[in-house]
């Protein structure tokens, strides 16, 4: 009788203990909350990368990575201008994201083991699949990177640019003169006025840089491409409900694309017979309330930013100044790699 008791007793402590744990779980407030609390999303991009993020003379900012940010805003708020932007260059991002400044760093960010591990950030994905090169003037005659021993290189100092940088000339046998740079817009300053024989960075920034030339065909973007550039937004550690919410923001537009959902479609698409569309858009399913978000989350995405493809050939596709083709940025079954989990 005493051992049963006993037993009793500790069966009640244990779930007073469980419930007490409980409380205090749901009591905690992680940045979803704080974000719909203060009315706006922060999001950190580049401060001038045109077909990424670059701001207009009236305030306004566009590019394939602002478009993420407004994204992330119609799933949390039904509006995707609820996004407070702030310019950084590639030495403000890391301590800005790290210090709380922002909710979300939207900027040409490579993926890394030790930006990930060591820097305790985690990565939502990949929005673009990248690699370093070279932009020479075409009146050097260069034709390839071997070509560049003892060049002065306009380099934005601690990115992984400048570590690929080095790899690549010491494992050629090259030596280079560091021309430390800000950003691309410092950089492209320099590079135009004579002031480094050529700039390297992510083969889509060398685009952005010579679409913006007085005249672009006196600018060769040399044929290496020296390493692999996963860019994608990232988040803080340890708040898994906010980085589900970023992360299937943007599974929810590469899906859009491969379900052929667009923001000109996306009313009609409502009536579809596919189950998958219909949880994605929130006709069916609880998608959305298990991310703390409404049910149309997916819906107001697409039809207030536009899936994918929409974003990439609107801001950098083929007709824009960066021209630049799909490639590797291409779905899966079209070519590319863009390969996410679906909606179920």
């Amino acid at each position: 009788m005493v051992m049963k008791t006993i037993g009793i007793l500790l069966a009640v402590l244990m779930l007073v203990g469980c419930q007490t744990n409980k409380v205090v779980v749901e009591k905690e407030i992680g940045l979803l909350d704080t974000v719909k609390e203060r009315g706006y999303l922060v999001c950190g991009v580049n401060a001038g990368l045109p077909g990424f993020a670059s701001e207009d003379e009236e305030g306004n900012w566009s590019g394939l990575d602002v478009d993420f940010c407004r994204a992330v805003s119609a799933a949390v708020f039904g509006d995707a201008d609820k996004v407070e932007y702030l310019g950084l260059n590639a030495a403000q991002r890391f301590p800005t994201l790290a210090s709380g400044s922002i909710d979300i760093l939207s900027r040409n960010t490579t993926w890394t083991i030790s930006r990930d591990v060591n820097l305790m950030f985690e990565f939502a994905g990949v929005s673009y699949y990248d690699g370093q090169g070279f932009l020479v003037p075409a009146s050097l005659g260069i034709t390839s990177a071997r070509g560049l021993d003892g060049a002065f290189v306009c380099i934005a100092s601690e990115t992984t640019s400048e570590l690929n940088l080095n790899d690549y000339f010491a494992e050629n046998n090259m030596t280079y003169k560091p021309i430390y740079v800000e950003g691309n817009k410092d950089a492209k300053a320099k590079l135009f006025a004579g002031e480094c024989d050529v700039f390297t960075t992510d083969a889509s920034g060398l685009a952005s840089a010579r679409a913006g030339a007085e005249n672009p065909d006196d600018w060769v973007v040399l044929p290496e491409i020296i390493s692999k550039e996963p860019l994608g937004p990232l988040v803080r550690q340890g708040d898994q409900e906010w980085e589900d919410v970023v992360r299937w923001t943007l599974f929810a537009m590469i899906n859009a694309e491969e379900m052929g959902i667009t923001s000109r479609n996306v009313d009609d698409m409502l009536a579809a017979q596919s189950k998958e569309i219909k949880r994605l858009l929130g006709v069916e399913g609880y998608m959305g309330p298990m991310l703390g978000l409404g049910m149309k989350f997916g819906y107001n995405i697409i039809k207030l930013v536009g899936n994918y493809g929409e974003s990439f050939n609107k801001h950098i596709g083929p007709g824009t100044p960066l021209n630049l083709e799909r490639g590797l940025n291409n779905l899966w079954n079209n070519g590319g790699i863009l390969y996410v989990p679906p909606f179920r």
